[in-house]
């Protein structure tokens, strides 16, 4: 049966966190749906994993690594489990649609909670619109007649009913999409293993000669490793999805747990085994795996039509991660409205799904294409590097909250602790200490630091907005004096 409601509302798991700035209280009921089962939960962090900045991005890496990418990726794969665990802690005892920026806003504030959403927010929308872009591109080696406007306005209309639906309609189209990446990648590296024993027919076993000839290991240094480093740990977008997904399953805390605790198999296996057999099967330096490395083992293993096969794959890459994303970007930006944090008029639900939110972040993502057509080397290329580095904006928000609601839920309610984060507190600061470190490598290189800078200009802003909004609603609670506190006191249910 369909609901039709407005604002003050959120799902009990966030509910108690909203109203923090805007001197409301939400109501209790759930609003969203409860339409994902575990199985779509299980196939949602697995493809999560598996993306275009897997199959194409980390051709530039190898190009720039060589063998040493595969140190690369298991470096930046240990950065992204920390992470992934800190937030399933959060996750676990507190699942709610806002994720990230609702444990932000219970941590650190609403200002936090309101920074690290709308940053979460753009990135997504930014994102769909390249995926968009990525998607026609391809369709257009096939039709060559057609127009690219034509297919990225039949994808995003496609997904976005998709998303206007139903939860469990986007369940499904990910589960598929999912499953036919797992399928290819699980495929990839059957194939890849066979060959690099000898076991495969035509094939010569390689042995270590791509490994350590061509100039070695490390063939291009210290400077080659950190350019594979960067291009590493922007290709891990995507895990946190699943926590956001959650908040919309069956039972929220048994799924968000279980998807957490098997991430770190999967980084294992999909990024850096895939990596390790790309490297072993072809000389790093070969001119093909620039433009795709998978298509060029592929080729070496004489796969017929191996270019038009990792075509079909990295458009389901792509056309699952619009999926994806426009998901993700219509509840985090339901979640920040719940919150009182962003304009009242999209908090309407309907069917438990935040159908406003959903066309609001569709039609900014199409906006994002259009200034693509319009302006793409001044506007479009803005909005790229302003969400350059937010991935690490994200993660260093999701850090700081664990270290501040971990010895909450310790003292407060150990019971919720499910999931823990391994040799606490020790382990956050690592993780937090990496970060701070690739940012320092990315004022290395000048491609990077502009994004860098872009997207500390847009981080600040949206901070500046967010402690100016908390402390408008902190005098508007005077002079009764406990609402004036409330950013800092703990919230009830925690």
């Amino acid at each position: 049966m369909s609901s039709s409601q407005t604002l003050p509302e959120a799902s009990p798991a966030e509910g108690t966190a909203a109203g923090t700035s805007s001197g409301r209280s939400p109501e209790s009921g759930s609003t969203l749906g409860h339409g994902l089962k575990q199985r779509h939960l299980s196939m949602i962090a697995l493809g999560g994993v598996i993306g275009a900045g897997l199959f194409v991005g980390s051709g530039a890496g190898i190009a720039a690594a060589g063998p040493s990418i595969v140190l690369a990726f298991a470096v930046s794969g240990l950065l992204v489990m920390l992470v992934m665990r800190m937030l399933g802690e959060m996750s676990a005892a507190h699942p709610a649609s806002g994720s990230f920026s609702v444990h932000a806003e219970r941590a650190l504030g609403p200002w936090a909670g309101f920074t690290a959403g709308w940053i979460f927010w753009v990135l997504l929308c930014v994102a769909v619109a390249a995926e968009a872009i990525g998607a026609a591109t391809i369709m257009l080696t096939w039709f060559p007649d057609t127009a690219a406007w034509m297919w990225v306005a039949l994808f995003m209309a496609v997904f976005c009913g998709t998303n206007l639906a139903s939860v469990r309609n986007f369940g499904e189209y990910e589960f598929w999409f999912a499953s036919l990446k797992v399928l290819a990648i699980v495929a990839f590296l059957v194939l890849g293993g066979l060959a690099i024993v000898g076991a495969l027919p035509g094939t010569d076993a390689p042995g270590a000669s791509n490994l350590t000839g061509q100039g070695g290991f490390f063939p291009n240094g210290a400077n080659g490793l950190v350019i594979g480093l960067l291009a590493s740990i922007f290709a891990y977008g995507g895990l946190e999805t699943v926590t956001i997904a959650a908040a919309e399953s069956e039972n929220p805390v048994r799924g968000v747990a279980k998807a957490v605790r098997t991430a770190m198999w999967r980084i294992a296996v999909f990024y850096v085994g895939s990596m390790l057999v790309i490297v072993t099967l072809i000389p790093w330096n070969d001119p093909s795996i620039k433009d795709g490395p998978y298509a060029a083992a592929l080729d070496h293993l004489g796969i017929p039509a191996a270019g038009e096969i990792m075509k079909v794959v990295v458009l389901i890459a792509l056309l699952s991660a619009m999926n994806a994303n426009i998901y993700g970007a219509s509840r985090m930006s339901y979640s920040l409205v719940a919150r009182g944090e962003g304009p009242a008029v999209l908090g309407k639900v309907s069917g438990g799904v935040p159908r406003r939110t959903v066309l609001a972040s569709s039609a900014f993502g199409f906006f994002a294409v259009l200034l693509s057509f319009w302006w793409p080397d001044t506007v479009f290329t803005w909005l790229l590097n302003m969400v350059g580095a937010a991935v690490l904006v994200v993660w260093g928000f999701i850090a700081f909250s664990q270290l501040r609601s971990r010895r909450r839920l310790e003292r407060e309610a150990p019971e919720k602790l499910v999931v823990r984060m391994w040799a606490f507190p020790v382990l956050t600061w690592l993780a937090i200490a990496g970060m701070l470190g690739i940012l320092l490598l990315m004022l290395r290189d000048g491609e990077t630091r502009v994004q860098l800078f872009f997207t500390a200009g847009l981080t600040l802003s949206l901070a500046a907005v967010g402690l100016l909004r908390q402390r408008r609603a902190a005098r508007a609670a005077s002079p009764t004096g406990p609402a004036a506190d409330r950013a800092d006191a703990p919230v009830a249910g925690d």
